[in-house]
């Protein structure tokens, strides 16, 4: 007989993922600031390795335009500069010997509406995948009836997974507004 409990934690857990995995995304989208999570997906050869950005050098952010890579070892000045500019962010970093910065131009309004609405399909993404969790977790309920579920539990489990759904799409609205708060903001 299902276990009803694991059931719905086992529901709770994969929608809780789809919310992290849409705020992880959401985290890599540039929004015209300066962050040091655009870099994250860069890779650069270091002794024979591929290793992320970040294990071979300092990124901070000086200002809210700028993002600084002091790398830890001064060969890695031309290997991180190439890593930079075959990756996707679309940014030409500068070089002064020291520090390698990079300047993020601001962004234009229509820009600003695209990368908007790309969140929205990513938030759309994360609130289908929920939707088909809360599914399955019914169809596993409703099939529980047949070994012997009642259906008084049966009822009181949907309604508590139809809590959680509704608790999560909360949480994806939630952070889709902020995101498109931060990316409104001049």
């Amino acid at each position: 007989m299902l276990d009803v409990k694991q059931c719905l934690r086992e529901c709770e857990e994969k929608m809780q993922m789809s919310a992290m995995y849409l705020e992880d995304t959401l985290s890599h989208i540039r929004a015209g600031k300066a962050n040091v999570h655009i870099l994250d997906a860069i890779r650069v050869d270091s002794y024979g390795s591929t290793v992320p950005l970040n294990n071979v050098s300092a990124i901070t952010t000086p200002d809210q335009r700028t993002i600084a890579i002091k790398p830890w070892d001064k060969n890695m000045f031309r290997v991180i500069e190439k890593a930079i500019i075959d990756s996707n962010i679309g940014i030409t970093p500068e070089n002064n010997g020291e520090i390698i910065r990079l300047c993020i131009p601001p962004l234009t309004e229509e820009r600003r509406k695209q990368i908007a609405k790309d969140c929205n399909k990513e938030a759309e993404n994360a609130k289908v995948s929920i939707r088909n969790t809360r599914r399955e977790g019914i169809e596993k309920l409703k099939k529980a009836i047949k070994d012997g579920l009642s259906e008084d539990l049966e009822k009181d489990a949907e309604a508590d997974l139809q809590k959680l759904h509704d608790r999560f799409m909360k949480v994806i609205d939630e952070l889709i507004a902020k995101k498109e708060k931060e990316l409104m903001t001049v």
